[in-house]
């Protein structure tokens, strides 16, 4: 739903996330029920009920894929608008890069309930008619859900080092992770036992304090390599599976089918220039 002279739309399909029309535009998305996922600079995110989806990348997104029941709702504005409202050196800059890293956010039932009030109440006033600031009411209302985006925010993250021990063993993962081990090493146990934890407190904590599970945070780092080796022709299928250490190249294929969206074989040939 657009207002004529207003770049703000107003839907509710998943699908819609990488559509042509919103390329430089930011989406503010709410999952009300069901699950689905979506590639985004080359790593697949899963968004699930209660998940919230803010990316201004929307060009870079492929590979959506919602489940038969999945229900959102979503406001999408023009990323030159929303830069325009905000102080150069506001909170939003920080936020901008943790979400430019991970655009998928849980809230809490009340935050998601503030989040959609938010958005329905710019849905009804863009359905106004006759209002001599009508584009002026709708910008301030912008400005109100990205506040309290950025209070959801504070809100997550905050926690991330709220204790010296959960602060160790976060930050001891992305080290490891950082430093190459999911090449070689993709089970929990190996990461638990290298930061002298039990497999259910790391995967606690993790939950906990970041929202996300230790194996998405393995997958994150684990693709890209597997991408970077894929665009090598000179590298078999074979060898990619045995340098990443996998146990056989059956379950290399469906490792990256499950997190590309294609086989080994189709994601190379879709690199090839094509024929017309």
């Amino acid at each position: 739903m657009k207002e004529n002279d207003i770049d703000i739309e107003y839907g509710y399909d998943f699908r819609e996330m990488n559509s042509p029309k919103y390329n430089d535009w930011c989406i503010h998305l709410y999952c009300l029920e069901g699950e689905g996922s979506f590639v985004l600079g080359e790593r697949c995110f899963h968004v699930c009920r209660g998940n919230l989806v803010v990316t201004s990348r929307t060009n870079l997104v492929k590979n959506i894929s919602p489940s038969p029941g999945m229900k959102v709702e979503y406001v999408a504005a023009p990323n030159k608008m929303l830069n325009y409202m905000l102080p150069a050196n506001h909170y939003g800059i920080g936020g901008s890069i943790a979400l430019f890293d991970n655009p998928v956010m849980p809230v809490s039932e009340e935050d998601g309930k503030i989040f959609l009030s938010d958005i329905h109440r710019i849905r009804e006033r863009l359905q106004e008619e006759g209002h001599a600031f009508k584009k002026e009411v709708i910008c301030s209302l912008c400005l109100t859900m990205i506040y309290d985006l950025f209070g959801f925010h504070t809100k997550l993250y905050a926690q991330i080092f709220s204790s010296e021990r959960t602060s160790v063993v976060v930050k001891g993962l992305m080290h490891l992770l950082a430093g190459g081990a999911s090449r070689s090493r993709r089970d929990i146990q190996f990461y638990a036992n290298e930061l002298n934890v039990s497999v259910r407190y790391l995967e606690n904590t993790v939950r906990r304090m970041t929202g996300n599970s230790v194996t998405s945070f393995i997958d994150r780092y684990t693709v890209p390599m597997i991408i970077s080796y894929l665009k090598e022709d000179k590298l078999s299928l074979t060898q990619i599976s045995e340098k990443m250490n996998f146990t056989s190249l059956s379950y290399f294929s469906r490792y990256v089918t499950k997190h590309l969206g294609m086989t080994p074989t189709q994601y190379r040939m879709s690199l090839q220039p094509q024929i017309k």
